[in-house]
């Protein structure tokens, strides 16, 4: 899996030649992770600054009142955003992380006044610009 992870470009008889398998076994197990959910598509890297998007921030929010109906409508909302990357629910002092991407720290801050000070499920926010961010390129298993 690591290799597919590596290049999900790769033809099947080069992942089979990679991890040393015949090519119908390797295509056999690859249809099998997917239908167990294990692999769950085939995704391109973006650049981010070359979209004129170098500047990240997490933006930390609160709405209230704490609602499944709130919840749900502000994520709607947020994923409609183009400044939204991801979102991610979560428990504790915030209800959500909002990982943004702009051109410059001016838009946003453009973007928190245009886009969340005016919205009334809105409790509360703060922004933590991202300096660097690495994503592992491959996702290994844990042990049970």
């Amino acid at each position: 899996m690591a290799s597919l992870q590596t290049d999900a470009r790769q033809s099947n008889r080069e992942l089979a030649r990679t991890v040393g398998i015949a090519p119908s076994t390797c295509l056999e197990r690859v249809r099998a992770l997917r239908e167990r959910g294990v692999i769950t598509g085939f995704h391109a890297t973006v650049d981010l600054p070359a979209l004129n998007r170098p500047v990240q921030a997490m933006l930390h929010v609160q709405v209230r009142p704490l609602s499944r109906t709130v919840i749900e409508g502000f994520k709607k909302y947020a994923m409609s955003l183009p400044e939204v990357l991801s979102i991610f629910v979560v428990a504790g002092g915030d209800d959500f992380l909002v990982h943004v991407a702009v051109p410059g720290v001016d838009n946003l801050h453009a973007f928190l006044m245009d886009k969340f000070s005016g919205r009334r499920e809105i409790a509360g926010f703060r922004s933590s610009v991202i300096y660097q961010h690495d994503r592992k390129p491959v996702i290994e298993p844990l042990d049970p």
